[in-house]
């Protein structure tokens, strides 16, 4: 395992065009269609940045800002954001644009997930630093920090309240 990688060293990009089959009854693609690309990306970026398998731990975000429609070509964007010591907070985005023409790309959904390296038996394994390089990697790492501890907070408040 290399003790430090960057952000750059997990992105994934998946594209996928949609078809009548993930639609839901609106006409639009189905939000469970997009959730699991966001799953499918964001678990190879994690698994990019651990070199070991990675599982979903949990979805801390996941805004819808646009349909997709039939015929659009959907790109997922993922990439860790912060590691701590055996969990990942990944960064994705997703846009869309018509298959057959060019033209601007619009922002169907960004999200943050939360993914945990494991070995072969399924026990957490330790993963390497993450070591921002751009102002831009620094700035979402300072934001996926918030959101860590903004989740540890909100653990230890519901252990204090009986919560689970």
């Amino acid at each position: 395992m290399e003790d430090k990688k960057s952000p750059a060293d997990s992105t994934v990009t998946l594209a996928h065009i949609m078809s009548a089959h993930d639609t839901n009854l609106y006409g639009t693609v189905h939000g469970g269609v997009v959730m699991k690309l966001v799953d499918d990306a964001a678990g190879a970026a994690a698994a990019r940045h651990a070199g070991c398998p990675a599982v979903t731990a949990s979805v801390d975000r996941m805004s819808f800002i646009a349909p997709a429609r039939v015929g659009d070509l959907l790109t997922v964007n993922a990439q860790v954001e912060y590691a701590g010591r055996t969990s990942m907070d990944v960064g994705v985005r997703v846009t869309a644009e018509r298959w057959n023409a060019p033209g601007p790309a619009t922002e169907v959904v960004t999200a943050h997930l939360t993914f945990v390296a494991v070995d072969a038996d399924g026990t957490p394994h330790a993963v390497p630093a993450l070591v921002p390089v751009t102002p831009e990697e620094r700035a979402l790492h300072e934001h996926a920090a918030k959101r860590r501890a903004e989740r540890a907070a909100s653990r230890a408040a519901s252990r204090g309240q009986g919560g689970a």
